[in-house]
């Protein structure tokens, strides 16, 4: 660890990855200011999940109580048929996860994993200084007048200047744009749904009762379009990711509220337990344009870096972009915490060099799994399925990458700095 200094990060996104980001580099002891664009701090209304190897940061951070009081714990992943719901497959979560990759699956609501972070951020008697955080503070330039200094500049003037500045904004990084990097936005052609159902609601209803019989990870494949629900909070809600081909006009918005009734229109045909589900949609539903980025590896510039969905926003057929964010704010703590200032530009292009390609093997999976969740009934489907028959922790679906890879391991290079083995085991 590096000592004789201690030097000051600025974060401008105060999302999921921005604030395991500022947590992991306020406990290397380093000064941390946040800046979010927001006029208060929080995620939307719906469901996250954490793949083992993002649960392992989490508890590398000593975060272990607090999410084990937010948690919902799936016992497996279970996928369907479009037309009758049939399961094609089923892979066991729960203990044997936590028991094979030494750390659990869990969903959660975002705001409630939000707060855990920012409580976290903000908590006096934590190891390191306390994260300063600002609101309303959407960062629109960077002034690099002095290379070592950047400082960041917000909408309203107000200027924050510091030894280092990550852009951890979120795939319409206005830090990116300052950078002057590439844009390698591309849009999908697909959109999403989402929707947080009450579980009294899915309790109350003999056709969707089972949902709640044992906690699933679910995911339904049809022609052109799936389905995932999961609960969240202990069943209170079922968090529903419906895609679909796109409707929305890209040119003009990326997200518009949605109804119960779109999301029925939009799986006319399917299982009735599909229409019985969706139609007890209620509140924030909502639909958003899939994006992605193509696979860059340029995501420094002498001492401005960038990020989880700045640098490699990926598709959701992975269930990664959170948690490669995470992984993001592992390797780039660890890397500035081992040097002081002098050397703070090596550090950055380190941290590029062992993320870039790991992401970008994660984003090329979930790209190449659209087609592969999304094909018509014929001879590729019933390949797949019996692919998918065949599931387990090696499952590669159209992809190099298997679950196994993701799952295991840690990125650092030293795991006994994070702690990374899972407490309840062994």
């Amino acid at each position: 660890m590096p000592s004789s200094q201690s030097y000051t990060v600025t974060i401008a996104g105060g999302g999921l990855g921005g604030l395991t980001a500022a947590l992991a580099i306020r406990q290397r002891g380093l000064r941390v200011t946040v800046l979010e664009a927001a006029p208060e701090l929080g995620e939307v209304g719906a469901g996250i999940q954490t793949a083992p190897n993002a649960s392992r940061i989490l508890l590398g951070l000593g975060l272990r109580h607090q999410l084990a009081a937010i948690r919902t714990e799936p016992l497996d992943q279970v996928r369907r048929r479009w037309r009758d719901g049939a399961i094609i497959a089923q892979l066991s979560l729960g203990e044997r996860v936590k028991r094979e990759f030494n750390a659990p699956y869990w969903h959660y609501h975002r705001a409630d994993l939000h707060r855990v972070l920012l409580d976290a951020c903000l908590d006096a008697e934590g190891p390191g200084p306390v994260v300063e955080v600002y609101t309303n503070a959407k960062v629109i330039d960077i002034d690099s007048a002095d290379p070592a200094r950047p400082v960041a500049v917000t909408e309203d003037g107000r200027r924050f200047a510091g030894d280092v500045l990550i852009g951890a904004d979120g795939i319409r990084s206005s830090v990116r744009d300052a950078m002057g990097l590439p844009d390698t936005l591309v849009f999908s052609g697909e959109m999403a749904y989402r929707a947080l159902i009450p579980g009294d609601k899915i309790a109350a209803d003999p056709a969707t009762r089972f949902l709640l019989d044992r906690y699933h990870s679910t995911i339904w494949y049809g022609p052109d379009r799936h389905l995932v629900h999961y609960c969240i909070r202990g069943g209170e809600f079922l968090n529903v990711v419906a895609i679909v081909p796109n409707t929305l006009d890209v040119e003009q918005t990326w997200t518009a509220p949605a109804t119960a009734d779109e999301l029925v229109e939009a799986f006319a045909g399917w299982d009735d337990r599909v229409a019985a589900m969706l139609s007890k949609a209620e509140g924030d539903a909502s639909s958003w344009a899939l994006f992605r980025r193509r696979r860059d590896p340029v995501w420094v510039d002498g001492h401005v870096a960038l990020l989880g969905d700045a640098c490699h926003a990926m598709l959701p057929y992975q269930a990664q972009g959170a948690s490669q964010a995470m992984e993001d704010a592992a390797v780039l703590a660890e890397e500035l915490g081992g040097v002081t200032t002098d050397g703070i530009a090596e550090a950055l292009v380190r941290y590029v060099g062992r993320r870039a390609k790991h992401a970008g093997m994660v984003q090329d999976a979930s790209w190449a799994n659209m087609r592969f969740y999304h094909l018509p009934d014929g001879p590729e489907q019933e390949e797949r399925d019996r692919k998918l028959r065949e599931f387990g922790a090696g499952f590669r679906g159209e992809s190099d990458v298997s679950y196994d890879w993701l799952w295991q391991g840690t990125p650092l290079n030293d795991p006994d700095l994070e702690s990374f083995h899972y407490p309840f085991v062994r």
